[in-house]
């Protein structure tokens, strides 16, 4: 899964409005931002197998470190601590609500991957493989996304011109991964998705959080 997560991303803004868009945006990527340079410096393994499914070519036989059940637990408490002690945020909640994010990310994955998601080390993988039905993975992809941004944007309409269009951009990146030409090599796959992390991250802080009030933060706490 890929732009499905962001709308996990755009739910979680709705419940604690006091979370940076852009931090959510990171945080249900959180699990991929580490995987990519795992993979760029050999720690965990992909190899391109065209049609090992009907979606993409990824054949994710060595990644414990950022995709097993255990490591996503792990990753998950550690950013919700993280962004307490870096944010400082007035409750507690707020840093469950990222932590949340973070895990949400394995548990989309769960429903997409074949089994190649290890519950510990690299063992007893798991994966429902709605991958190999591409037209609905990608109906889910869109809806999971676009469900988010509803539920974030009704009743805001400042400032949401931009981010709809935005999560059309987005679903059309999802239908060339899906259907376009699959990546030169493993290396270029990491290294593509960490640069589209890093400008998805950017791009919504662009439209969205810099316009963010310190009243929109009051409100939140009455």
């Amino acid at each position: 899964m890929f732009v499905g997560h962001y709308g996990v991303s755009f739910a979680a803004k709705r419940v604690d409005r006091t979370i940076p868009l852009w931090v959510l945006f990171l945080a249900v990527q959180f699990l991929d931002v580490l995987w990519a340079p795992f993979i760029l410096l050999g720690i965990e393994k992909i190899r391109i197998v065209p049609g090992i499914t009907a979606s993409n070519p990824f054949d994710l036989y060595y990644m414990p470190y950022t995709h097993s059940l255990v490591a996503a637990v792990f990753w998950s408490c550690l950013g919700g601590f993280a962004y307490h002690f870096i944010a400082h945020p007035t409750h507690r909640q707020t840093s469950a609500v990222v932590g949340v994010a973070v895990f949400s990310h394995w548990i989309l994955d769960l429903i997409v991957h074949r089994p190649d998601l290890p519950l510990y080390g690299n063992s007893a993988k798991v994966g429902l493989g709605l991958w190999n039905a591409p037209v609905l993975a990608f109906g889910l992809e869109a809806a999971l996304l676009f469900g988010g941004l509803w539920f974030c944007l009704r009743g805001r309409q400042a400032h949401s011109h931009g981010t709809l269009v935005f999560g059309v951009l987005m679903l059309a990146i999802q239908a060339y991964i899906f259907f376009g030409p699959p990546p030169t090599s493993d290396r270029a796959a990491a290294l593509t998705a960490l640069i589209a992390y890093a400008v998805f991250a950017t791009v919504i802080w662009w439209l969205q959080d810099r316009h963010a009030k310190a009243g929109d933060i009051q409100n939140v706490m009455k």
